[in-house]
């Protein structure tokens, strides 16, 4: 089967890719940054999936389409384009799937369309996203569910994964790898916050595992590793990989705020992201971000890496290959971007 991978350059992508090789597929990637020199695509179209033209041609030959291209950081994207990339693109996909006649797709969600809705946080809950890119998430949802409704064969299945992470990946858990490792780690308050996560590999199984149990219409599964752990559970997980007693010092959450702020500041005035703000540290010790995986262990799947060993995998790569790494924002600019066929 020739499958297209839009997204097939970021973190998720490059690991589903390469798991859909091994599997014996021809797979095609679609993304606005090039590949690397490791990653093995039998084809590549450099292109945005809001583009229409763009994802014909990467679509040319192709039987499914696994979908993981999006808008998703903290800052540095507008409204109007979360909006644009997750629910205008989705909109793009399933209308270009409609011209060759694909029927059967993938959609990253994610577990953001929660928002404020209470626990327990599982698929049949009511989402109450709080921010953009949550809302953006759910909106491209309604295109997916639209699209399958129309019948005729059209099925979409729709992960809502967590925060992932894994060997490879420069982003909040390497930020927090990095701060432990420097000796320099604050927690605010008690940090008995539950914070769910999602380990890439397990992500990837989770995936296959789903799209070979087949699925009709619009099947929706939140993807998150169980059992949850708290976010001091988490520093100390990594600091116990690391070989390090503790993970850090504990201060008052009003202190660890105020510490924050010259980063707010830093960041508002340069626009460049330090890794530390407020806004990180309430999301790390302050919200919890518990969901519910109940769905996708009901349909047979069961993570091969727990959490805390997933963690050790990450920390063993830090200190091996990725220790110099730099965080990379990939963020879709405001206009559709073409490039040349």
């Amino acid at each position: 089967m020739k499958i297209l991978v839009t997204g097939a350059t970021g973190f998720i992508g490059t690991q589903l890719c390469e798991r859909l090789r091994r599997d014996g597929h021809e797979v095609t990637g679609l993304d606005l940054w090039l590949p690397s020199a490791s990653q093995r695509l039998a084809d590549f179209v450099r292109g945005d999936i809001r583009d229409p033209d763009a994802v014909r041609r990467a679509l040319k030959g192709c039987d499914a389409v696994f979908s993981l291209a999006a808008a998703h950081h903290d800052f540095g994207i507008t409204e109007a384009t979360y909006f644009d990339v997750n629910e205008r693109g989705s909109q793009v996909i399933c209308d270009a799937c409609d011209e060759v006649g694909i029927r059967r797709l993938c959609w990253y969600s994610s577990c953001a369309v929660y928002g404020d809705c209470p626990a327990p946080r599982h698929e049949a809950a009511i989402p109450r996203p709080n921010n953009h890119y949550g809302a953006s998430k759910l909106a491209g949802e309604r295109v997916f569910k639209a699209w399958t409704e129309r019948g005729e064969g059209r099925s979409a299945l729709v992960i809502r994964p967590t925060i992932t992470f894994g060997p490879g990946n420069v982003a909040n858990m390497y930020s927090l790898i990095k701060q432990v490792a420097s000796g320099r780690f604050v927690i605010a308050g008690a940090a008995s916050n539950y914070k769910s996560l999602s380990y890439v590999e397990n992500l990837v199984d989770a995936t296959m595992h789903l799209w070979h149990r087949g699925f009709d219409g619009m099947a929706l599964y939140n993807f998150v590793e169980k059992p949850d752990l708290r976010s001091r559970e988490i520093a100390q997980a990594v600091a116990d990989a690391l070989g390090k007693p503790r993970a850090g010092i504990t201060l008052p959450v009003p202190v660890v705020l105020a510490l924050s702020l010259p980063f707010d500041l830093f960041t508002s005035l340069t626009g460049k992201d330090l890794g530390i703000s407020s806004m990180r540290v309430r999301k790390l010790f302050l919200w919890e971000t518990r969901f519910e995986a109940d769905r996708i262990a009901e349909a047979g799947f069961r993570s091969a890496v727990p959490v805390r060993e997933g963690i050790r995998r990450m920390v063993e790569w830090w200190r091996s290959a990725g220790s110099d790494g730099k965080p990379v924002w990939r963020q879709p600019p405001a206009d559709v971007q073409r490039f040349p066929a």
